[in-house]
C-alpha cells in the first residue's frame, strides 16, 4: 500500500532511505568524508525541510512497516522532480520501486504535470537502464565540484507513457 506521509513519518522515512541507498554508497565509494550530503546519509531534519518546502512524500508499506519511499516536488510549468526513490534491500527486485514510480507518474498526470525529472549517478548503469525501461530518456550530465561522481539527468514525459 502506498500512502502520503505526514511529518511524523519522516524519521522512519529517513531510516528507509539511508538503508536503501547504503548499497549504492558502498558500490560507488561514497563516504561521509567525500560526499556528506549523499542520500545514504539523509537525516529526518533534511527531509523535514523538504517536506515543509512543499514536497509530496509517499511511503510504500508492507503491512504496518514502511519499506519504500519517494517524493515529488513541483518545479513549475508542469515539471516535477522525483527524489529519493528507495526500497529497503530485502524488498528490492519485487516490483515495489516500479509501483512507487508508476504511482508518481499518475500523481503528476492528475496534477496536470507534463514531465518528471531526476538526477542519478551517471555511472550507475543498472539504475539508468531501469529508468530508461520505465520511460525515462537521458537528457544530459553535469559535474559538481562537491560530488565525487557525475550527475546524470533523465526525464519522463506524461504524454508518452
Amino acid at each position: 500500500m502506498i500512502r502520503r506521509l505526514t511529518e511524523a513519518d519522516l524519521p522512519t522515512a529517513a531510516e528507509v532511505i539511508r538503508a536503501s541507498f547504503a548499497t549504492v554508497a558502498a558500490e560507488f565509494g561514497i563516504t561521509r568524508e567525500n560526499c556528506p550530503a549523499h542520500t545514504s546519509f539523509i537525516t529526518a531534519e533534511r527531509l523535514r525541510d523538504h517536506y515543509r518546502g512543499g514536497a509530496e512524500m509517499y511511503g510504500w508499506f508492507n503491512g504496518e512497516n514502511m519499506a519504500g519511499y519517494v517524493s515529488l516536488s513541483d518545479q513549475g510549468e508542469g515539471a516535477f522532480s522525483l527524489h529519493n526513490l528507495a526500497v529497503l534491500p530485502e524488498h528490492q527486485h519485487n516490483g515495489y520501486g516500479k509501483r512507487l514510480l508508476d504511482f508518481c507518474k499518475e500523481q503528476v498526470r492528475q496534477s496536470g504535470g507534463i514531465k518528471i525529472q531526476i538526477g542519478i549517478i551517471e555511472e550507475h548503469t543498472v539504475l539508468k537502464d531501469w529508468y530508461a525501461g520505465n520511460g525515462f530518456t537521458h537528457t544530459g550530465t553535469k559535474r559538481f565540484d562537491h560530488l565525487p561522481f557525475v550527475v546524470g539527468y533523465m526525464e519522463w514525459g506524461a504524454d508518452h507513457g
